[in-house]
């Protein structure tokens, strides 16, 4: 076999090792910009997180109140880490999105309900209050879900006003496809885009 790649000229070795890494870019390209370009925006709010890890290096870390999700107490369906979940997305009066429902098996919804694919993190946990903050009192349990939006790029350099802007002026606008996969579209300070992810 060496000796077969041995007899081939470098210039067509150069050209297909240059295709080959052009698929593989291509192959993580093109299914994040499918879900871009198609999926149904939805307006995220952000939870406050440890501020410790709130910015590494050039990636903010972004908690979400969709990232935990209530179950009443006498729930019969348990949930285990790991465990993919289809979670049931409604808009409040602000038109950001709650998590309302979560399921093993991807739901039918109607109207503006979306569904997003996720996994759990933390199968009982206490449920969020009003301001984000975890509340054992409050009579339910909940699941961890994690989405794969909880980290996201930011340009060298630029991060500094993400990092010193109170979490509770901050959403992100996700795309979300029919199948439930998801991609954070845009980040937003005050309403106000200040990051827009390109669609490719």
């Amino acid at each position: 076999m060496d000796n077969l790649i041995g007899r081939v000229p470098p210039l067509p070795r150069y050209i297909l090792a240059a295709l080959l890494l052009c698929g593989l870019i291509l192959a993580m390209i093109v299914p994040r910009a499918a879900i871009l370009r198609n999926g149904k925006e939805v307006r995220l709010e952000v939870v406050p997180v440890d501020p410790r890890d709130l910015f590494r290096g050039d990636y903010v870390v972004l908690g979400y109140r969709i990232g935990t999700v209530d179950q009443p107490k006498d729930a019969e369906k348990s949930f285990r880490r790991g465990q993919k979940v289809f979670v049931t997305l409604h808009p409040d009066a602000n038109d950001k999105f709650r998590a309302v429902a979560i399921s093993a098996e991807q739901p039918a919804v109607s109207g503006s309900d979306i569904v997003i694919a996720g996994s759990v993190s933390s199968p009982s946990n206490c449920p969020l209050n009003e301001t984000g903050a975890r509340d054992c009192k409050l009579g339910s349990r909940a699941v961890d879900v994690r989405y794969g939006l909880e980290s996201y790029f930011v340009p060298q350099g630029e991060g500094k006003k993400i990092e010193t802007t109170e979490k509770s002026r901050l959403e992100v606008v996700a795309a979300v496809t029919p199948s439930g996969q998801a991609a954070i579209k845009r980040l937003l300070i005050d309403g106000k885009p200040v990051y827009d992810e390109p669609p490719y």
